[in-house]
């Protein structure tokens, strides 16, 4: 199974990357898909009736084979890369102060590597290069917990939209773009001022992905992801605000199932540590990051990516 980016984020949101897993075929052998949402930070939180456009862009490199809690011999995967590119168009909108809605249409470009003829020698490297619609999300927000909106739920759907019959003789189910699953999306987030001072807030947020509608024998993991850090928006320049963000993300995702399915190589646990950093002038933000592994296990052997790349321009109306 690879990492994949599903990038859901639970209040804001500002680039959706949903999971792309694996294929049938001599090459049994994974690589580590993920599920990582955007944080929020001051502009992105709800936080009164209005809308927010964005586009996301995230990028990920997976060519590093990974076993258990280290580095394992790349020879011991028939996967050799996953390069994938990420784009994100989305709208959130708060109709009044407790209800909202928002909507994610994830288009990916994919280039998928492996040595078909894993694991006998000679080694022969064939690639793939492949662009489309990834899974569509749709949820509904509520943030009628308190007057500052400060604390909300997300809950909605991952929708089966993205494609998983590629190159099906070459392509596994759990590499390709779309799941083929309906998810059900729960989530929940909570903001703070810290006492250091109003210009410092520190935030959590989590949210459950479950598939429960699958197709043709390969159901996915069931993956939560969470993050908490900080962010302190006290300097500006100008009219505009700067706000640097530092995050921890916790992934975890159980191994998927089925004929078309690979256990013994899908499933990880992961953290990352997330610094970012958010430029705003009203009406228009952008944010960026880069999210780095400290600690990694995955089940079998799966492509791990050094670090994941974030850019996400919005704008608020």
């Amino acid at each position: 199974m690879k990492i994949k980016k599903n990038v859901s984020n639970l209040n804001k949101i500002g680039a959706c990357v949903a999971a792309g897993i694996l294929m049938p075929g001599a090459a049994w052998a994974c690589a580590c898909g993920c599920g990582v949402f955007d944080v929020a930070t001051s502009s992105m939180f709800p936080a009164g009736p209005g809308g927010m456009v964005y586009v996301g862009y995230d990028y990920q490199d997976q060519s590093r084979n990974w076993s258990g809690n280290s580095g394992a011999p790349a020879a011991h995967n028939g996967d050799k890369e996953i390069r994938t590119h990420f784009v994100t168009l989305g709208l959130q909108y708060l109709f009044n102060r407790s209800w909202g809605a928002q909507v994610e249409l994830p288009l990916w470009n994919r280039t998928f590597a492996q040595d078909v003829n894993w694991p006998a020698p000679p080694a022969k490297i064939e690639s793939r290069n492949w662009t489309g619609l990834g899974d569509i999300r749709l949820k509904g927000i509520y943030t009628g917990f308190s007057e500052d909106l400060s604390s909300g739920l997300t809950f909605g759907l991952k929708l089966p939209t993205g494609s998983f019959h590629r190159d099906g003789d070459f392509v596994d189910r759990d590499t390709q773009i779309g799941t083929g699953s309906t998810d059900l999306l729960l989530g929940a987030f909570h903001r703070q001022n810290l006492k250091l001072g109003n210009d410092f807030q520190w935030f959590a947020q989590a949210e459950l992905d479950v598939p429960v509608l699958t197709q043709n024998q390969y159901r996915p993991g069931v993956e939560v992801d969470a993050a908490a850090g900080i962010y302190y928006n006290g300097w500006s320049v100008g009219k505009m605000t700067i706000t640097p963000v530092a995050q921890v993300i916790g992934s975890e995702r159980t191994g998927d199932i089925g004929a078309a399915a690979n256990p013994p190589n899908s499933g990880y646990q992961r953290i990352l540590l997330s610094p970012g950093i958010e430029f705003h002038l009203h009406p228009l933000s952008v944010y960026a990051d880069v999210e780095l592994p400290v600690y990694q296990h995955v089940t079998g052997n799966q492509l791990i990516a050094p670090a994941l790349f974030k850019l996400v321009l919005s704008y608020h109306f």
